[in-house]
């Protein structure tokens, strides 16, 4: 029993790590992606936007405290090898990490019932922390965590398209989408986009999506191309950083699909804000971690 509870407070004290990671420090893409942007805007106001931007991250990073006072809701995503024991009881240790976390680092508990308004002060309740596996034939758990903002999460949009409306529906869908956000997700924002499979699909796609490096291109070049159209066409809707305008209103656009009913088109979009928290570690079943983000 000895190896196995061991085991369960190194995934538990990676977690929180991770979530620690994540909350106070941005991934270097975005950070270059960020000083890109401040550097080549010409707009006064926008450059005042990006530069308060980047120093919010450098006194996060300073301070060691939460880039954002909304820590999001805690999300996790698995890829759980079949020869990792006791995969049963995960889904309870990464609670209690978020339990933890929420009052070590601490965060900012938004957890609340729909129906009564009541906060658990955990950011843990009913289907809270979401937590999404992959099994894969492997020894090792590999556990990325992303904090997602309230602010982002409420612009997010399904619809499902006639399947006559094709990539030029795909595109207006997406471009309306930013448009209709316009300052809310705290823009310059990031967008996933799913496509296909169902309603459930897409924008269970498209919130993954969010976790791709921005400087990590499709494998297809296709879907390269279409995701630089996007980008190219939402930075020209001039809404700019913080919605004050500007050239960049979007960092970066990761699409990904799945196969759909031939009498369906569903498409998703998931907005991040500038604030793209992830963070990743592997925990082997010997119990060693490696931290793969941060």
């Amino acid at each position: 029993m000895k190896p196995t509870l061991n085991l369960t407070r190194t995934i538990e004290n990676t977690a929180i790590n991770l979530i620690k990671q994540a909350v106070t420090y941005l991934p270097e893409d975005i950070k270059q992606a960020l000083q890109k942007a401040y550097t080549e805007e010409t707009n006064t106001t926008a450059k005042t936007q990006l530069k308060t931007i980047l120093c919010n991250i450098a006194l996060a990073e300073k301070h060691q405290t939460p880039i954002c006072q909304d820590t999001g809701t805690i999300t996790f995503y698995l890829k759980a090898g079949t020869q990792m024991p006791n995969l049963h009881t995960i889904e309870k240790t990464l609670t209690t990490a978020t339990q933890k976390a929420t009052k070590e680092i601490p965060l900012r508990p938004n957890a609340i019932h729909p129906f009564n308004q009541k906060n658990t002060e955990t950011n843990t309740g009913k289907h809270t922390p979401p937590i999404h596996w992959e099994i894969t034939n492997s020894n090792y758990l590999e556990l990325t965590v992303m904090p997602k903002g309230g602010g982002s999460e409420n612009v997010s949009a399904v619809k499902m398209l006639l399947p006559t409306d094709g990539i030029s529906g795909l595109k207006k869908f997406v471009i309306d989408a930013v448009i209709a956000a316009g300052a809310q997700p705290c823009p310059p924002t990031i967008l996933g986009v799913g496509v296909g499979g169902g309603a459930d699909t897409a924008i269970a796609l498209a919130k993954k999506a969010l976790l791709k490096p921005l400087n990590e291109a499709n494998a297809d070049p296709e879907i390269a191309r279409l995701e630089q159209e996007l980008l190219e066409a939402t930075n020209m809707t001039g809404i700019g950083p913080m919605g004050l305008g500007g050239k960049t209103t979007v960092l970066g656009v990761h699409i990904d699909y799945a196969h759909r009913h031939p009498a369906s088109f569903p498409a998703a979009i998931a907005f991040s804000c500038w604030v793209a928290r992830r963070a990743s570690a592997r925990i082997t079943a010997d119990g060693t971690v490696e931290y793969l983000t941060h």
